[in-house]
């Protein structure tokens, strides 16, 4: 194991963070001086680093067994907190396991001990049921976003994993909801509350976008005309409706990506690093992708459908208008429909002619070599650099995974990059490069 960064100070310059909020700072003591916290702040406000740092501070470097335990209601954010933990630098193994791929793929990984195990409550629980590692030494366990786990039946689950880590001496639960209730097999005695939730997320607007029609796709139309050239995400309720949505899209060439439930989970994942870095602009989701995904700075979000629960309309806002930050939040209203009550009344946004979103000028490449091949991001900057004659201008975001990477590029670079790239030595591998 190499020897773990202990300055939070170091950490914080790795990920180019100056200072941390006051969310942070009250979780920090909070997590630092007792052992049963609940943590409620909204979405976007950083809880996965507020939790994350003083945690790590407590672990044991001499010890090669899993010490800390992160239990997440879905795939994308414990893909997202893994990732998180390795960009700050620590020198401490983390890994994340969930469902979707096989249980073989897992007990690969974790074979060598990750001080930190992240997953969803199917995937953990079946994990210690089958004694797949020695729960001696967890001593720490986050219940993150419990609510969602429980909302979507993890409840038998996550009773399993409570029983099956006896040792536990820190627990931490998450919320971005107000007022959930704590389920009682936690059996929480006296815990210290840190509520956020009361802080207004002052740079957001929210207004309603007027359809003169009962179906709203020339209006949306109109509106991504309005808002060309800035990212955002359109709301549905319905994967069907998501499938029609795409098509008519498509027919008027504007690109976008899609995120939901009824997706192969490689083609979730490779949705959203195209949003990331620019590939798409526009992402058409369902409310999975309300809160616990990992994207960018977003300008807008669009409620083509409104969620029948406001808690959710409160989660899907919550992507925009992030971290000091400002966005709008629009709704699509059919003139003749009233609005539900916990909306409220809302301005109307009158929209200006405009041109259609202009097809990105980004493009994203699958590279078949990651983290266990020892590739870098900088060994795939280096190629980009050297082999494929790139400039700084022309590459994009690099993500770097397990056992591959992605990366964008300018599409104007890709009939002369390819040949130059693919098929060529990255370390001791040879990759194959693509674009997706």
């Amino acid at each position: 194991m190499s020897t773990p960064l202990k300055s939070q100070a170091e950490i914080l310059a790795k990920l180019g963070i100056q200072q941390l909020n006051p969310m942070q700072l009250a979780a920090q003591k909070a997590i630092d001086s007792s052992s049963e916290i609940i943590l409620l702040s909204p979405t976007g406000t950083g809880k996965t680093l507020a939790f994350l740092l003083p945690l790590i501070q407590g672990l044991d470097a001499t010890l090669e067994e899993i010490q800390i335990v992160i239990i997440v209601p879905s795939r994308e954010l414990a893909i997202q907190i893994e990732q998180v933990m390795r960009e700050m630098g620590t020198g401490f193994k983390v890994n994340a396991v969930y469902g979707g791929r096989t249980g073989s793929k897992d007990r690969i990984e974790i074979k060598h001990r990750p001080a930190v195990l992240v997953g969803t409550p199917g995937r953990v629980a079946d994990h210690l049921r089958r004694e797949a590692f020695d729960t001696a030494h967890i001593q720490t366990l986050v219940l993150d976003e419990f609510d969602k786990s429980l909302e979507i039946g993890f409840e038998s689950e996550m009773k399993d994993i409570l029983h099956l880590l006896p040792k536990v001496k820190k627990m931490l639960l998450t919320s971005a909801t107000q007022g959930v209730e704590i389920p009682g097999f936690v059996r929480l005695k006296n815990p210290t509350i840190v509520d956020f939730l009361e802080e207004k997320i002052t740079q957001l607007q929210v207004k309603k976008v007027l359809s003169p029609t009962k179906d709203k796709l020339d209006t949306l139309l109109a509106l991504l005309g309005h808002l060309a050239g800035q990212n955002g995400i359109i709301f549905c309720n319905f994967k069907d409706s998501i499938e029609r949505i795409s098509d008519f899209l498509s027919d008027q060439g504007v690109s976008h990506g899609i995120f939901s439930g009824g997706m192969e989970q490689t083609d979730r994942e490779r949705a959203l690093i195209k949003f990331r870095n620019g590939t798409h602009q526009i992402l058409l989701a369902t409310d999975l992708a309300a809160r616990g995904i990992d994207v960018p700075e977003i300008k807008f979000i669009i409620h083509y459908h409104l969620p029948l629960r406001s808690e959710e309309f409160i989660h899907r806002n919550g992507r925009t208008a992030r971290m000091n930050t400002d966005g709008t939040a629009y709704v699509l209203h059919y003139e003749k429909e009233s609005l539900p009550d916990f909306i409220g009344n809302l301005p109307v946004e009158k929209l200006t002619k405009s041109q259609l979103p202009k097809p990105s000028e980004w493009s994203t490449l699958f590279i078949s070599g990651g983290r266990k091949d020892k590739i870098s991001k900088g060994d795939v900057a280096g190629l980009f650099f050297k082999q494929g004659n790139l400039t700084k201008d022309q590459l994009g975001v690099i993500e770097l995974k397990t056992d591959c990477a992605f990366v964008g590029v300018k599409t104007a670079t890709l009939e002369d990059l390819l040949p130059k790239v693919n098929n060529v030595k990255l370390k001791e591998k040879k990759v194959r490069v693509s674009v997706i």
